[in-house]
């Protein structure tokens, strides 16, 4: 047996080529000895797979390395399968490229090529989206809601065979059920087979003679479909649930897909939210502010007593712990926070203005800290005037 050819010899290329050099290198070749366009030549099949042995160590990194230090000793060919083999590349989508688009389903022994993929093998159903609007509270807390669907699910005259009996469709004559078959055609490289889909049973790889008269061969029937869902307490904004399996069936005895449940929360009229932080605003008077009385706090759960302290600011803010949102499938809860807002009384009679009168005619500064704080920084910025 003669020795192997250095790989870089081989496929023409210096030994510091980077991988897109060696790629086109190697397409230069493919195109040059395959079979199908040299079947005159005995010696390109030979050529042929010595540029795909090549190729194959010299396009993985690791391998290249080993050659680079030990040779052919440091990589082991031995399980060599011919084109396809161990590549970072679908050598079928190569060759299709440079022949513009022929498939070499045909080739003859040692190509290494197998046939076209098989396009009727199982494969999953669809999934499918369903837009749930829920009110605060029902997202705060969870909630059970039953919701109405309308999807394509396997027909019950036939339970999916989309045949008449419910027989197993037959294996397409044509194209031996691979859904592909091969015509031959005359190119500037000699004669060629070119994969198309199957014209017979189109694309499918079956023939149904009888079809299902419920769902006329397809297999499935639109149906509509009620479910109950179970909305988690503490679910937010934007976020998924899903139902597995209760999406679109698949084709071939392939699964169902699944249903996702996108969560949309109307606002609500008291309080926002921030994660499981509640918020809301409560307006007090100015006796209350002044005073320190208890108010009344609303929460999710209910209004509650909160007694203020003694000269409570305007937009002050307060928190109740434990009173927000639940958290997501975990014990506990965030806290709520109110910011207090300042009414200021309208509509005074002449009494109630000449008493407020009074009443501000006995304020000092020691009542008003913040204005008081104010005006010492207005005289500092432009100076006494006595």
């Amino acid at each position: 047996m003669a020795a192997k050819r250095d790989y870089y010899e081989v496929l023409g290329v210096d030994k510091d080529a980077d991988s897109a050099e060696i790629k086109k290198a190697f397409w230069k070749l493919a195109k040059k000895y395959h079979p199908d366009v040299n079947k005159d030549d005995p010696q390109a099949s030979e050529k042929f797979q010595e540029a795909n042995e090549a190729y194959e160590v010299l396009s993985d990194a690791e391998k290249r390395q080993r050659y680079d230090q030990f040779g052919h000793a440091g990589v082991d060919t031995s399980g060599f399968e011919g084109a396809g083999a161990g590549f970072g590349i679908d050598l079928e989508d190569l060759f299709n490229s440079i022949f513009g688009g022929f498939g070499f389903g045909g080739f003859g022994s040692g190509s290494g090529f197998s046939q076209s993929r098989r396009p009727t093998g199982p494969t999953r159903g669809a999934n499918l989206r369903y837009r749930m609007n829920l009110d605060f509270l029902e997202a705060a807390f969870g909630v059970e809601r039953k919701i109405k669907i309308r999807k394509d699910d396997v027909c019950p005259t036939c339970n999916g065979k989309r045949t008449a009996d419910g027989s197993e469709p037959s294996i397409c004559p044509n194209c031996n059920g691979s859904g592909q078959e091969q015509v031959q055609q005359q190119t500037i490289f000699g004669q060629m087979l070119t994969s198309r889909t199957c014209q017979r049973c189109q694309g499918s790889g079956q023939i149904i003679e009888n079809p299902c008269e419920t769902c006329k061969g397809a297999g499935t029937t639109v149906k509509d479909k009620t479910l109950l869902v179970t909305v988690p307490a503490g679910i937010n904004e934007g976020e998924m649930l899903t139902l597995r399996n209760e999406g679109e069936p698949g084709r071939n005895g392939g699964p169902y897909g699944d249903l996702y449940i996108q969560i949309y929360i109307r606002p609500h009229p008291v309080f926002t939210r921030e994660g499981n932080m509640t918020f809301c605003e409560v307006p007090i008077t100015y006796a209350e502010a002044a005073l320190g009385s208890e108010i009344e706090v609303p929460t999710i759960d209910g209004t509650i007593p909160y007694k203020l302290k003694e000269g409570t600011q305007p937009n002050d803010v307060f928190t109740i712990r434990g009173k927000g949102i639940p958290y997501l499938n975990r014990h506990g809860r965030g806290d709520h926070k109110f910011r207090v807002i300042l009414e200021v009384p309208r509509n005074l009679d002449v009494k109630q203005k000449e008493m407020l009168s009074k009443f501000e005619e006995s304020m000092t500064d020691k009542h008003y800290e913040g204005r008081k704080g104010f005006m010492e920084k207005i005289r500092n910025m432009f100076g006494s005037k006595q």
